[in-house]
């Protein structure tokens, strides 16, 4: 047991390490950030340090290796109160079809309720409104190749719409998960939201154009419309470690920890603790962006109950995050496992 500790003890210095490295931040520079909203509860309260979490289907945004451990049908639903009254809803559904695989599906939405449009000359409204809507589809496929090693695979097209204005977009998640001891300690690595470059289009791009100003008498007002430059989606590679400690037969814990590599920010660290007693309750702790440049998030909590329901399985999590300058976040999750 001891030396199962220490031995994952070394990997997680050794992320949290990695996560300390400086690069240039790029914040602001791609497309498709709403993917990266966390939406499950659980994870959220451990400072997403999801990459390495052991079991359920929460466990799937953050490496889609966990795909190919779902050994019973699962469905999940998160609502999430966003900044400036923002919603965001999140539901998936996992899938056994084998001993060995399972087939997974995910619907996000994030909708930012009518806004007033302003101008310069109009301060107080046009009396016009509009709203920002995106979402998501998901399907993924995942398969236990050997007893301590299962991988997946997430294909995702998703949308982001401003008024008449939209782009789109066709993304792709990879992962694995490897089960480092007997005792259950796993090392997960992911990559998210690989995909090729994507740009905005619509009416609201659409103007009047005159080819030449200088000359009287021509058409000034021909038909155009604006090309804005194609922006690449939000990656992210993530790998970690997660440590189980039992301390009777009624409580354990549940230690995680990652290093993060976004293409548009510097590197960073999650950490996370989790107590369980008496197959109940939980109670859970962490941190999130850890090293990170001018990060603005940090202490994240939240806790959640289980237990039978009609011969199914229920978890009902809450989870908090604090932000420095922003709104904090709130986050609520059912997961049904039949």
């Amino acid at each position: 047991m001891r030396a199962r500790l220490r031995t994952a003890a070394m990997i997680m210095l050794l992320l949290l390490a990695g996560g300390s490295a400086r690069a240039q931040s790029k914040v602001g520079s791609t497309v498709g950030a709403f993917l990266r909203i966390e939406p499950g509860a659980r994870g959220a309260a451990l400072g997403n340090a999801g990459v390495a979490l052991p079991d359920g289907i929460e466990a799937v945004y953050y490496n889609t290796g966990a795909i190919g451990l779902q050994d019973k049908a699962a469905v999940q639903y998160t609502h999430s109160f966003w900044f400036a009254d923002i919603n965001y809803d999140y539901a998936a559904f996992a899938l056994p079809v084998s001993g060995t695989s399972a087939f997974f599906a995910s619907v996000t939405a994030l909708n930012s309720g009518e806004i007033d449009v302003r101008t310069v000359d109009q301060p107080l409204g046009t009396g016009e409104r509009y709203d920002v809507s995106n979402v998501a589809l998901g399907l993924g496929y995942g398969r236990r190749i050997t007893s301590r090693f299962a991988a997946g695979i997430k294909v995702n097209y998703a949308t982001e719409r401003i008024w008449h204005t939209s782009n789109k977009m066709l993304t792709f998640d990879l992962g694995t998960v490897y089960r480092l001891s007997e005792g259950g300690a796993i090392l997960g690595f992911s990559l998210s939201n690989l995909g090729p470059r994507a740009r905005y289009s619509g009416g609201d791009l659409n103007i009047q154009y005159d080819p030449n100003e200088e000359e009287h008498g021509n058409n000034s007002a021909l038909p155009a419309e604006q090309y804005t430059d194609e922006f690449p989606l939000p990656g992210v590679f993530r790998l970690g470690v997660s440590v189980p400690y039992v301390i009777s037969a009624e409580s354990r814990l549940l230690f995680l920890g990652e290093a993060l590599h976004p293409n548009d920010n510097s590197e960073s660290a999650n950490l996370g603790v989790e107590w369980t007693g008496y197959d109940l309750l939980a109670l859970r702790v962490g941190y999130q962006t850890l090293f990170q440049e001018d990060r603005e998030l940090g202490l994240t909590a939240g806790f959640g109950v289980q237990g039978d329901l009609g011969g199914n399985r229920y978890h009902l999590n809450y989870a908090w995050a604090a932000h420095d300058h922003l709104q904090d976040t709130h986050r609520f999750t059912l997961v049904l496992v039949f």
